[in-house]
């Protein structure tokens, strides 16, 4: 049995479990707040009561406007027929509404709806989300953890590695030996190892973090489609500036097809470049939240049932699953690399006809 064939069957069984449990849980039991971005930093408690890191709100309506998270977090809760519940600013966010983390102005001091969804103006939001500053915290760890290997080689030379050297070669001469070069074969790979050593190390740092979740105060950057869009972004824009005369004559005039099919098979060759980067994007973007997903669903039978016993079940089967998420950690990692060189490879590949 496979590694993904495994894991998705223990997350179905798990959330099996789960389901007669989660139909007791009462409206304000949301396990998706703990994934999803937000204006500030929870770390533990609840309500006013609790701890959190109040992130600046950056917004542009005639004007900037700049103020603290707190302004809207402790602001005052309201609702429209008990169904649209938002918190409305105080202070200098006085004029605004916060709702499923956006905001919205207020208009006659209050958020209008229309099929539940609201109607009023929205502001362009530059602020500092939580997920923001989760990449500011993993982009400073990936520089720290390159810049002083190369500075440690650069100093000492070709020596036997330490200190953090001695855990980041191995993984560059990984993607160096078993990523770059067997896809970009004849000495290609060198063009491209930057890209590809700077993508891994940055997916993989992140996925590392992004398994925090688990644990209060924690941010999913990579469970963030956004993110993944982008990553796949890069792979689509450098893998068509990359392509050369055998690339797009294999798009625009497939050698061995007839005539009468290039009308036919020109379209689905187009669509397929699109379609690889957009498989890059929701397979990191899908592996990393179902694994949150699952083990937050877990714990969470502990307080659905308001009774420490589950936890004899919960817990063991939330840590097995975050063991295996390390692994997935390191998996997707290699993947979205692997497929990134796939495809550049395909772009810069010669003809051998």
């Amino acid at each position: 049995m496979s590694l993904y064939t495994f894991r998705s069957f223990f997350a179905v069984f798990g959330l099996f479990l789960l389901l007669p449990f989660s139909l007791k849980a009462n409206e304000e039991f949301d396990i998706m707040h703990h994934i999803q971005d937000a204006h500030e930093w929870h770390l533990w408690g609840e309500g006013h009561g609790g701890k959190s890191i109040y992130l600046p709100i950056i917004l542009y309506d005639n004007g900037i406007k700049l103020f603290s998270s707190k302004d809207f977090y402790h602001g005052q809760k309201s609702d429209t027929n008990n169904t649209h519940e938002y918190m409305l600013g105080v202070g200098k966010a006085s004029g605004y509404a916060l709702f499923h983390e956006k905001i919205y102005s207020l208009k006659d001091g209050k958020l209008q709806f229309h099929e539940d969804h609201p109607t009023n103006h929205m502001p362009l939001d530059f602020s500092i989300t939580k997920n923001v500053l989760s990449l500011f915290i993993g982009s400073f760890l990936l520089l720290v953890i390159l810049l002083s290997t190369a500075r440690y080689y650069k100093k000492n030379g070709a020596v036997a590695p330490k200190g953090i050297a001695k855990f980041i070669e191995p993984l560059i001469i990984f993607v160096r030996d078993e990523v770059a070069i067997p896809n970009l074969p004849h000495g290609k790979h060198k063009k491209y190892i930057g890209f590809l050593t700077t993508v891994f190390f940055f997916i993989l740092i992140n996925n590392l973090l992004g398994m925090i979740p688990i644990f209060p105060g924690g941010a999913n950057l990579t469970g963030n489609i956004t993110v993944t869009f982008f990553l796949a972004t890069c792979t689509l824009l450098i893998t068509l500036f990359s392509g050369n005369k055998n690339y797009w004559k294999h798009i625009f005039a497939t050698p061995g097809v007839p005539l009468v099919l290039l009308p036919i098979m020109i379209p689905i060759e187009i669509v397929g470049i699109f379609t690889k980067p957009f498989a890059l994007m929701i397979r990191l973007f899908a592996n990393m939240t179902a694994g949150h997903i699952i083990v937050l669903a877990l714990f969470s039978i502990i307080f659905v049932n308001k009774s420490a016993g589950w936890a004899g079940l919960s817990v063991p089967m939330a840590l097995f699953i975050s063991l295996l998420e390390v692994l997935v950690a390191f998996l997707q990692a290699y993947l979205f690399s692997m497929l990134s060189a796939l495809f550049i490879g395909a772009a810069v590949e010669d003809d051998h006809h």
